[in-house]
């Protein structure tokens, strides 16, 4: 193959490789969440179905998390072991193998084990491996931006095709279709994604996989006060999200507001296009002019929404507050990852993406509960206001003392 534009020929098939590999990887993203994004209509109500009180509900929410979390730093060690496709691929299967049971649990606690299983985090995690193994930091905040975009577009439209299979088919019917969107996803992994353990960017001595074990690649990264921060943040971002979003906004939406669940996942679901729209080019901007500067405006202004939410004294108002937290969500999504990603020393990758996986998942088993319970004891504004807070205050901790891990010399 002839050079392309000017370019050495092993850096322009190396960039050829990329794009393939960040095209299925957004392929097999879409296609898995879209198949989560299915189950969330129904999954209250089918929990329900076993004649349990709300709080078994809220723990068939929460475990999903709590398997993420659990098997966030597990997955990194087994895609260094084994490669990224294979754990793709398992990581597909084993969510497939959890929705289907689901679908079939004649019990609350089988169904409860069911959703350890389908929420086993081997795709999420390795994905982000994945996407720093073939991304250079000139490049790696928009490649992870195109990922994002992908993720938040098939999670924002599969509670739709999710809510007529529940209304036709039965409240099983999305588990089965989130099952049969995780094989479809395995079987991309397998056979369309190439592995990238030890991709060379660059020269095999520099990007050469250490020979440190994991265990202690995890114990020097968390040194790392930058790489702390971030997934403090990121923490931050999952409770607020889960605890706040996803658990208070909407009642307090219909306490106060008389809105129905209609007109509520209408306003989040424009949050989520505007969202989409702004995420490449937030990736551009952390490329440029560095992570931090996006980083820290994403959380403020993520802190912003929660505040407007918690004001807002009409529809058109809680619309807006809607469309700022799903511009802040996207923008704050891709510079954390990509920061993460270059505070990982040559052959650390898998090791500094689980470990912030795992920070950020364990925001989804505390988030619900934290915001609960506090809502319970002062309100429901109050914990709106509280998280809020932190996760302004997480931002100006980030903003004074980590440190900029990327900058494009065109911006200096």
């Amino acid at each position: 193959m002839r050079p392309c534009f000017g370019q050495p020929e092993p850096v322009a098939l190396r960039m050829a490789l990329e794009r393939r590999i960040l095209l299925w990887m957004c392929v097999l993203v879409g296609v898995n969440q879209l198949g989560f994004g299915a189950v969330v209509p129904s999954l209250a109500l089918f929990a329900q179905s076993f004649g349990v009180p709300a709080s078994a509900i809220g723990l068939a929410v929460g475990i999903y998390g709590l398997a993420r979390f659990s098997t966030a730093v597990p997955a990194g060690q087994l895609s260094d072991r084994i490669g990224r496709r294979p754990t793709l691929a398992l990581g597909g299967l084993l969510s497939a193998l959890g929705n289907l049971w689901c679908a079939w649990a004649s019990g609350y606690l089988e169904f409860i084990a069911a959703r350890f299983v389908a929420g086993a985090g081997l795709i999420l995690t390795t994905g982000q491996v994945v996407l720093a193994d073939i991304s250079t930091p000139a490049r790696r905040a928009r490649t992870i931006a195109i990922y994002q975009g992908s993720f938040l577009f098939a999670v924002g439209i599969g509670p739709l095709p999710g809510g007529l299979l529940a209304e036709h088919l039965g409240l099983p019917a999305p588990f089965v279709a989130c099952g049969s969107a995780s094989l479809f996803a395995a079987l991309v992994a397998w056979f369309g994604v190439s592995e990238t353990r030890g991709l060379a960017r660059g020269t095999a001595a520099e990007y050469a996989p250490t020979a440190l074990p994991f265990a202690t690649q995890v114990r020097l990264l968390t040194g790392k006060i930058g790489l702390l921060l971030v997934g403090l943040i990121a923490l931050m971002n999952a409770v607020v999200r889960t605890g706040g979003l996803f658990a208070i906004i909407p009642i307090l939406g219909t306490a106060r507001l008389g809105l129905s669940v209609g007109a509520i996942g209408t306003a989040i679901m424009l949050g989520s296009l505007f969202g989409l729209i702004a995420a490449y080019p937030a990736g551009s901007v952390a490329d440029r002019f560095g992570r931090k500067p996006v980083i820290v405006a994403a959380t403020v202004m993520t802190g912003v929404s929660m505040l407007l939410f918690a004001l807002a004294g009409s529809y058109l108002a809680f619309v807006a507050a809607s469309i700022v937290w799903g511009v802040a969500s996207s923008v704050g999504a891709a510079a954390p990852a990509a920061y993460a990603a270059d505070s990982a020393a040559p052959g650390m990758n898998a090791a500094a993406m689980s470990l912030y996986r795992m920070t950020a998942d364990a925001g989804y088993v505390i988030g619900p509960l934290a915001l609960g319970l506090m809502a319970d004891a002062q309100g429901p504004i109050a914990a709106i206001f509280v998280s809020a807070a932190l996760l302004v205050l997480s931002g100006a901790a980030f903003a004074l003392v980590a440190p900029e891990t990327y900058r494009s010399k065109a911006a200096m």
